[in-house]
């Protein structure tokens, strides 16, 4: 009988000490590469935390030691903080999952005892940053921490009830996943397409651009209103665009359109955005020098991808600044043709923003889609220096009565420009153009290296003889400027888009229109000028008199040689003016045209097929169209190609050629961008070439 009673009590004891004991849970496993996988953030593995997108679940593995879980006893929770804001939510025992609110759940089926998973769910609503996760398991009644760990929350365009939300793959591909483009610069009739490397899944970009939200104005004055803000990508745009100058804040670019760089770097030498936002965070938050507009976009660009918005860059060419809101850009010109600075209306030959993919559900759903953003620096809005989120759909609407800044953005496409010629003090000459603002909008086409033509989303298009018309075929080697009164008119025609090393030849046509005979003055300047400036002085010009029969029109012939504006123009622009002027009765008309002028490209050939992580070999060659020697340094880059940059010297004689051979080892797979620029020394002219290369796994 005591024998009996000593197995019995064994017994007892036994399963009290399997009820009572205490879950040893040792550590936990954030199962790394399922999770990156599932929630297309594989680029992300090199980053401490875990990184996953919002709307959907993430798995992390129990490691139990002593005695195994047990489903119908233990009772486990999970307190998840966002800096001061929290929240503590149960284990459940279930599979459904909710896209509305935070989970966390076990699946009993299949579930291994010794290692169980937790499921992490967050709703498609979540604001985005960094969390602590905390596991709690009760014994009892009373609750114990048993681990913690960390993980980053990301916007989730897969999913179709984030306000991010974008329906089709390729876009996904290109809006967030690619961390290379094309950003597109020149003239309308004459792109220029410069490569760039967003660089969002190189090591510290994730950081930095966390950073950027944590140093913003709004983080500072009130953290938990700030978190709880960031649910919304409205918000997190206009802090983002904000952010990226420093006008207001510890934000990333100081902008200088000064032409004096010492302090600093040339807008034109940066060919990424890492090394920007790491020189940025390495320097505790101090701007980095310099920057413009397409160097503002781009970087902004990345940081909207790294937060999971889509986003891209977007170039609109003839872009007005309207400083005084009436749609109205004035231009004066002297009566020889030289262009004034007389007025602080501007129109930029290009201006580069980025559009941003999200419900407007502050607007209505017709607002939905691709909204503006501009974080260069030129007018403030709220208060600060940024621009949007301005809907595409209420700029062509022209829906000036909704937010945010729409008013500024569809002056930037459709203001009227009115050129104006002065003599001595007096107007002499008055001409209206409707059509040249906005003559072209365009971004990166998805999955191809070439540009895509948007115009149509910001502009209702009606004239078939239109600038957009004309524009929309890029490749058209003649463009057309004109100006007319009643007795006289003069037509300005390029006779090929001008290419580097060769003269630039356009041709005058003027014409009589009256029916008695005129002696005519013709004056032509060219000036050279930068992209948003100005034209500056003089370097080109010549001034005739021509005789003209009743009705007739005469066609002039004119050349601008390379050693007249090769040392001035580089990579500026030039400004060409006619003005055709009746002796008799000083009527006078202008015509004028802005363009630039084409350099070589540099070329990029890679020898055989790519592998992940074999040693590869490029050759970046470059011909010299110069009438005299240049030199500079050339600089190749490539995402996930390439750690950091690499730099050599060249020199080139006229006529000559030049190629560097170069090694790289490739990091990542699929489609990358090998980048290569040369920054001359002699000139103010920057070439760069690209090459798209397939990283296969072996």
């Amino acid at each position: 009988m005591s024998r009996l009673l000593d197995i019995r009590f064994f017994f007892l004891h036994s399963f009290s000490f399997f009820v009572f004991a205490e879950l040893n849970i040792r550590h936990d496993s954030l199962e790394k590469s399922e999770n990156l996988q599932r929630h297309r953030t594989e680029g992300f593995g090199s980053t401490a935390a875990l990184v996953v997108r919002r709307g959907a679940p993430f798995r992390v593995t129990l490691q139990v030691e002593g005695r195994p879980f047990n489903p119908k006893t233990d009772t486990l929770r999970i307190k998840l903080s966002q800096g001061r804001n929290y929240m503590v939510m149960p284990v459940a025992y279930s599979k459904r999952v909710s896209s509305r609110r935070w989970q966390a759940y076990l699946e009993l089926e299949g579930l291994d005892l010794r290692r169980p998973s937790v499921f992490i769910s967050s709703p498609a609503s979540a604001s985005v940053g960094g969390y602590r996760f905390e596991l709690f398991a009760s014994k009892q009644g009373k609750w114990r921490r048993c681990l913690s760990g960390k993980f980053i929350l990301l916007c989730n365009p897969w999913c179709p009830e984030d306000t991010v939300y974008i329906p089709f793959e390729d876009q996904r591909e290109e809006y967030i996943q690619n961390d290379s483009g094309l950003l597109f610069m020149g003239t309308a009739l004459n792109l220029v397409s410069r490569p760039w490397s967003f660089d969002q899944f190189e090591p510290g970009v994730l950081e930095a651009c966390l950073n950027l939200l944590h140093v913003s104005p709004q983080h500072k004055k009130n953290p938990r209103r700030d978190y709880a803000n960031r649910n919304n990508p409205v918000y997190l745009s206009r802090v983002v665009s904000a952010m990226i100058n420093c006008e207001d804040d510890h934000g990333v670019l100081k902008g200088n359109w000064s032409n004096d760089f010492k302090e600093g770097v040339h807008p034109s030498t940066w060919s990424g955005s890492a090394d920007i936002l790491k020189k940025w965070a390495q320097s505790n938050y101090s701007p980095v020098k310099y920057g413009q507009c397409w160097v503002y976009a781009a970087v902004m660009c990345t940081v909207m991808r790294v937060l999971g918005i889509p986003c891209r860059v977007v170039t609109n060419f003839n872009s007005a600044h309207d400083t005084n809101g009436n749609l109205v850009i004035e231009e004066y010109y002297s009566e020889t043709g030289k262009k004034l600075n007389h007025s602080k209306d501007s129109i930029w030959n290009f201006h580069v923003w980025v559009e941003c993919w999200m419900e407007r559900n502050d607007l209505g759903p017709e607002m939905n889609g691709w909204q503006v953003l501009d974080p260069t620096p030129q007018e403030r809005s709220g208060g600060v220096f940024c621009c949007g989120p301005a809907p595409v759909r209420a700029i062509k609407d022209r829906r000036t009565d909704l937010f945010f800044d729409i008013p500024f953005v569809y002056a930037a496409v459709n203001a009227d420009v009115h050129s104006i010629v002065v003599s001595k003090g007096r107007v002499v000459s008055h001409s209206k153009d409707t059509e040249r603002v906005g003559a072209f909008i365009c971004t990166k086409a998805v999955g191809y290296p070439r540009h895509q033509n948007i115009t149509r989303d910001y502009k209702y298009i009606t004239s078939p003889t239109s600038s957009l018309t004309r524009s929309s075929v890029v490749s058209d080697d003649s463009t057309l400027r004109r100006g007319s009164s009643s007795g006289i008119a003069v037509f300005l025609t390029l006779d090929k888009a001008p290419v580097a090393g060769e003269p630039i030849r356009f041709t005058v046509n003027a014409v009589n229109k009256q029916k008695v005979a005129k002696m005519m003055k013709v004056h032509l300047n060219a000036q050279a000028k930068e992209y948003n400036h100005s034209p500056s002085e003089t370097f080109w010009e010549t001034h005739g008199i021509i005789e003209m029969s009743p009705m007739e029109s005469k066609v002039i012939k004119q050349q601008i040689f390379p050693a007249q504006y090769e040392d001035v123009v580089g990579d500026d622009l030039i400004n060409l003016a006619v003005v055709l002027e009746d002796m008799a009765t000083q009527e006078r008309v202008l015509a004028s045209e802005e363009f630039n002028i084409t350099t070589s490209q540099l070329t990029i050939q890679v020898e055989d097929s790519v592998i992940l992580n074999r040693e590869q070999t490029a050759t970046v060659t470059f011909s010299n169209h110069f009438s005299h020697p240049v030199s500079g340094i050339l600089t190749v880059a490539g995402a996930g190609l390439i750690q950091g940059r690499v730099h050599y010297r060249m020199m080139v004689l006229p006529g000559g050629r030049a190629q560097q051979r170069i090694t790289f080892l490739p990091r990542m797979t699929g489609t990358k961008m090998l980048q290569a620029s040369l920054s001359l020394a002699n000139i103010n002219s920057t070439i760069s070439g690209f090459k798209m290369v397939f990283v296969n796994k072996g």
